[in-house]
């Protein structure tokens, strides 16, 4: 059975993570295949034109990806692999805005031997919104197993 931890969530893989440390990244659920993240947009992640900037969109989406790859508690045997990103796309449907918060969820759809196939719906709110927002950008990930160095 997975575990899932909720409601301030910490993955080891933010142990190290300094791009995700910086960001602000919250984790929110996470859980074999899964993971749910929020961050608020600071002023320090906008583009010219006053919105989030993409890749700042893109790399929360990857970070959401990353967790959602890598176990918690990997299995025994296991805990000499990590799962990295083979390829990405992303589109962006809709801008974001300082202060709003934009919350990422993962989800694993396939996986088969070394490989997987991952979904990741990014939503935008106001802070003091209680809903996860519209739908700003949808980002998809292929990841693939390898060995640890």
């Amino acid at each position: 059975m997975a575990e899932t931890t909720v409601s301030g969530a910490i993955h080891p893989i933010l142990e190290n993570d300094y791009a995700s440390i910086w960001m602000g990244i919250e984790v929110l659920a996470v859980s074999d295949g899964h993971a749910t993240i929020r961050m608020t947009l600071r002023q320090e992640m906008l583009n010219g034109f006053g919105m989030a900037h993409g890749g700042m969109i893109f790399a929360f989406a990857d970070s959401a990806f990353a967790m959602a790859c890598n176990p918690v508690n990997p299995a025994p045997g296991e805990e000499n692999n990590i799962t990295v990103a083979a390829g990405v796309d992303i589109n962006f449907l809709k801008p974001a805005y300082r202060g709003q918060v934009i919350t990422a969820v993962a989800d694993r759809r396939s996986s088969a031997g070394r490989s997987g196939l991952y979904d990741i719906q990014i939503f935008a709110a106001d802070a003091d919104s209680q809903a996860p927002g519209e739908l700003i950008a949808e980002f998809r990930g292929r990841s693939r197993t390898i060995p640890k160095k």
